[in-house]
């Protein structure tokens, strides 16, 4: 599947309706994420957070995990929306690794409100995941 500007705008924009379902009331920092697999379909997920800080949760991992639980393997891109351009954790990079054929094709894109974008690999922000 190639991924276009037509594609790319889709993720982010099913990325920004993704935040708006996101619990953040001690961050108040809302994120989406959208994850694009190699067979097209697409999983979106938001951040949720807990009092107890170590239980929250990352967009970036709930669309992951929601994509796992669906027998989903195979990932293309991820998208993120968040207020400001904004990159995933080292958490949910670690995670994203396990998953990915190729971190030197894995695209991250990232939009904030006021519309900027930019684009990453997975092997560009990290570069030195842990594996078995």
């Amino acid at each position: 599947m190639e991924l276009d500007d037509a594609h790319l705008r889709e993720l982010l924009e099913i990325a920004k309706k993704a935040s708006i379902n996101s619990f953040a009331p001690f961050s108040n920092f809302p994120v989406g994420a959208t994850l694009l697999t190699s067979n097209g379909k697409i999983f979106a997920g938001c951040n949720v957070e807990n009092s107890s800080y170590g239980l929250s949760i990352c967009a970036e991992r709930v669309a992951v995990f929601k994509a796992i639980s669906e027998g989903e393997r195979d990932f293309l891109a991820l998208a993120i929306f968040a207020p400001i351009i904004a990159t995933p954790c080292g958490a949910c990079l670690q995670v994203l690794s396990q998953f990915v054929r190729s971190p030197n094709d894995f695209l991250i894109i990232s939009s904030d409100k006021e519309g900027n974008v930019e684009k990453w690999t997975l092997s560009q922000l990290f570069p030195l995941p842990f594996t078995f």
